[in-house]
C-alpha cells in the first residue's frame, strides 16, 4: 500500500525529471513492472500518478501498489513509442493492456509457386508467399477462402499441382461447376493464376476492379468466339454480385476506411474497429480489457501504432470517434505513414456520414462492454461462491488444472489448462512429455512430475508462469491431492488443491480433498464451471498426447529407410505435410527437401515403389 511519505517521495523524484519525451517503468515491493508508459513531456506525466487528484479507479489501484519507478530519456516521440512497445513485449506488466501475439491472429496465405492456393495459418513466414490479415477470427477467415474459392471455382482439395494433373477423374465439385478443373489438364497455368489474381484483389477490397476486369475479359472472349470461358466470367461476376448484395454498405462506393471507437468505464474498457473496403463493411473487431487493465485516451496511440504493425493493409483515412491530442494524431499518422508507405490521415469528424459512422462504431464498442460486464459479473458470483465452498483464503483469479493421459507405457502427458480472470487463458496452456516415469500406468508419480517441473517456474521473473495459481485442480482422486500436497510442503509453498472427482459415467461429481469429498451437485453454476474446467483439461491433454503419437509413428515409417534419421524424417513431413505425399513424390522433388541428398531421394524411392511392386 501507498503510504503519505512514499507517496511525497515518489512526488519529489518525479518533479526532478525533465521535460522531455521518455518512458517511465512503474515497480512494485518485489521490484516487479507493473506498468510501462510514455509521454513526450516525462516530469509532468509521471507526476500526476502521485498527486492527490482525482484518478479512475483502474489507475489508482495501480499506483496504491507502486514501490519506485525508473525511466528512459528518449530524443523523439517516436523513439519513445517504439521503446514503450518493446518493453511492455519485455515484461507484459500487469495493467497494461496487450493485444494478442502476432502469431495466434489468423491469416490467409496465398502460397508461391505455379499454382497457388489459398490456405488458413496464424503464422507468418519468412517466405514468397502473399499475407493477408489478420482477421478478427478464424472463422472469418475459413469463411473468406471458402467463399472466394467458390466464386471463382478455385480447387480446395488436397491434390498437388501440376503433379496431379490428368492423373486421376475430377471430383464432384467439378461436375457441380464449383471448381475450375485443373486436374483435367483444360486450364493453363496462365488462366489458373489470373483467377488467382482475383482473389488477392477481393481479399484487399478491390472487388469493384475485379468485376470491371471480368467484364472486359467476358467481352474480348465473346467477340473472340470463346463462348464457354465468357460464359464462366459471365457466371463469376453474378456469383461476386450475388456477393456484394449480402454485403452491409455503409459508404459510398470508393471509400476505404477504417473507423475506431473507444469506451471505457470503472468494470472494462473496449476498442472497436470497422474495416471498410470500398463503402463495404468487410471485417470487425473488439478488444476487450477488464478492470486491471488501464486503457485511457493517451493510452490509444500505443494501441493504434500497435494495432497497425500487425495488419498488412493499412488505408490511407482511420476515423476515431474519440478526442486525442494534436501531438498524439500528428504522432501517430507520422508512425503510420512510415509503416504504410503512404499517407496516413486520421480524422476525427464532427459532423455528416463520418460522424454518424463513428457513432455507430461508438454504440457497438459500449454494448460489447455491457456483455462483457454481465457475463464477468455471472463468473465472479460463480467464483466466490466457489471460494466460500472451499474456504479459500482470496479469490480464485487463476486456476490451473492438470490432467494426466497415455497409451500404455508410450506417450505419457501431462496436460495444464488455466482459467484466468473469469475465461480459459489459452496462450497460458501447457503439456509436460513425462520422462521420470517408466510404468505408465503411474499417474501419481506423472501428476508429481507435471507439478514439480511447472512449480521450478514460480523462481521466473517474468511470464505466465512466474505467476502464483490461486487454485489448483487434479483430474483424479484423493490419491492425487495427497501427491501433491506432499511435493508443496517439500517446497514450503502453501497452495490451495483440489480433486475433480468423476463418476462411473465419467461426468463431474464432486470435489475432493485428501480426507474428504464436498458435493457440488446442487450448485449449478459451480458444477458448470468445474465441469467445464474437467472437459478442457482431459480435451487438451488428450490431443497433446495424440499429436505425440501421430508424430511417431509417421517418422516411425520413415526411419526404416537406409540414411533417413529423425531429423529428415521430420524435414520430409514438414516439406509435404504428410506421408502420402512424401511417398508419391518425384525424385527431383524430394531431392529439393533441405537437408536430403540424392542418394536419399533414391533410397526413399526404392523403398516405397520397388517393394510395392514385389509384394
Amino acid at each position: 500500500m501507498l503510504t503519505e511519505e512514499k507517496r511525497q517521495k515518489l512526488l519529489e523524484k518525479a518533479n526532478s525529471l525533465p521535460l522531455c519525451p521518455g518512458v517511465y517503468i512503474m515497480r512494485d515491493a518485489l521490484g516487479k513492472v507493473i506498468y510501462v508508459g510514455k509521454s513526450r513531456k516525462l516530469k509532468n506525466r509521471v507526476s500526476q500518478y502521485f498527486q492527490n487528484s482525482e484518478k479512475n479507479i483502474k489507475t489508482a489501484r495501480m499506483v496504491s501498489t507502486v514501490s519506485d519507478f525508473d525511466y528512459y530519456l528518449c530524443d523523439s516521440e517516436i523513439e519513445a513509442l517504439s521503446l514503450e512497445n518493446t518493453l511492455i513485449k519485455q515484461y507484459t506488466p500487469k495493467y497494461n493492456i496487450r493485444l494478442k501475439d502476432a502469431k495466434s491472429y489468423p491469416y490467409i496465405k496465398l502460397t508461391e509457386g505455379e499454382y497457388p492456393r489459398l490456405v488458413f495459418t496464424r503464422s507468418r513466414g519468412n517466405d514468397k508467399a502473399k499475407y493477408f490479415g489478420p482477421f478478427s477470427g478464424s472463422g472469418t477467415a475459413y469463411a473468406l477462402i471458402e467463399l472466394i474459392n467458390r466464386v471463382l471455382r478455385l480447387p480446395n482439395c488436397t491434390r498437388v499441382f501440376p503433379r496431379d494433373i490428368g492423373k486421376s477423374r475430377p471430383c464432384i465439385y467439378y461436375q457441380m461447376n464449383r471448381c475450375c478443373g485443373v486436374c483435367t489438364g483444360k486450364i493453363s497455368s496462365e488462366e489458373y493464376r489470373e483467377s488467382v489474381k482475383y482473389a488477392a484483389d477481393i481479399l484487399t477490397g478491390k472487388s469493384r476492379e475485379v468485376k470491371k476486369k471480368l467484364e472486359a475479359q467476358m467481352y474480348a472472349y465473346a467477340e473472340a468466339e470463346r463462348y464457354e470461358a465468357a460464359a464462366s466470367c459471365r457466371d463469376t461476376l453474378a456469383a461476386l454480385e450475388a456477393l456484394e448484395s449480402k454485403q452491409k454498405v455503409v459508404a459510398a462506393p470508393s471509400t476505404d476506411q477504417d473507423v475506431i471507437a473507444f469506451y471505457s468505464d470503472e468494470l472494462c474498457s473496449c476498442v472497436s474497429v470497422f474495416y471498410i473496403r470500398e463503402g463495404v463493411l468487410q471485417d470487425k473487431a473488439e478488444f476487450l480489457y477488464g478492470a486491471d487493465s488501464i486503457l485511457e485516451r493517451e493510452d490509444m496511440t500505443t494501441f493504434l501504432c500497435e494495432h497497425y504493425k500487425r495488419r498488412e493493409y493499412i488505408p490511407s483515412e482511420i476515423l476515431l470517434s474519440f478526442e486525442m491530442e494534436e501531438e498524439d494524431l500528428a504522432l501517430v499518422s507520422e508512425y503510420l505513414t512510415k509503416t504504410s508507405g503512404h499517407r496516413v490521415y486520421l480524422k476525427i469528424p464532427e459532423r455528416g456520414q463520418r460522424r454518424e459512422l463513428c457513432d455507430m462504431v461508438e454504440k457497438n464498442a459500449a454494448e460489447k462492454a455491457k456483455q462483457y460486464q454481465i457475463n464477468t459479473q455471472k463468473e465472479e458470483g460463480t467464483l466466490l461462491r466457489l471460494a466460500g465452498m472451499l474456504a479459500l483464503e482470496s479469490y480464485p483469479t487463476r486456476i490451473e488444472a492438470y490432467d494426466i493421459s497415455n497409451l500404455g507405457s508410450e506417450h505419457l502427458t501431462a496436460g495444464m489448462v488455466v482459467y484466468k480472470d473469469g475465461k480459459f487463458s489459452k496462450s497460458d496452456y501447457r503439456s509436460f512429455h513425462i520422462k521420470s516415469v517408466r510404468d505408465g500406468t503411474d499417474d501419481y508419480a506423472s501428476m508429481r512430475e507435471a507439478l514439480s517441473r511447472r512449480l521450478e517456474h514460480l523462481k521466473d521473473d517474468e511470464g505466465s508462469f512466474s505467476e502464483y495459481p490461486d487454485l489448483i485442480l487434479l483430474d483424479g482422486g484423493k490419491g492425487h491431492v495427497s501427491t501433491v500436497q506432499e511435493l508443496l510442503r517439500e517446497r514450503g509453498i502453501v497452495l490451495p488443491v483440489f480433486g475433480m472427482v468423476k463418476d462411473d459415467y465419467h461426468k463431474t461429481r464432486a470435489l475432493c480433498t485428501d480426507t474428504e469429498e464436498i458435493s457440488i451437485a446442487r450448485e449449478q453454476d459451480i458444477y458448470g464451471l468445474i465441469y467445464r474446467i474437467q472437459e478442457e483439461v482431459h480435451r487438451f491433454t488428450v490431443g497433446r498426447m495424440e499429436n505425440a503419437k501421430r508424430k511417431t509413428v509417421k517418422t516411425s515409417v520413415l526411419i526404416k529407410i537406409p540414411g533417413i534419421g529423425d531429423a529428415k524424417a521430420k524435414k520430409l513431413l514438414k516439406a509435404f505435410g504428410g506421408i502420402t505425399r512424401v511417398k508419391n513424390a518425384s525424385l527431383e522433388e524430394l531431392a529439393a527437401v533441405s537437408g536430403i541428398s540424392l542418394r536419399d531421394a533414391r533410397e526413399i524411392r526404392r523403398y516405397y515403389h520397388e517393394s510395392n511392386e514385389q509384394q
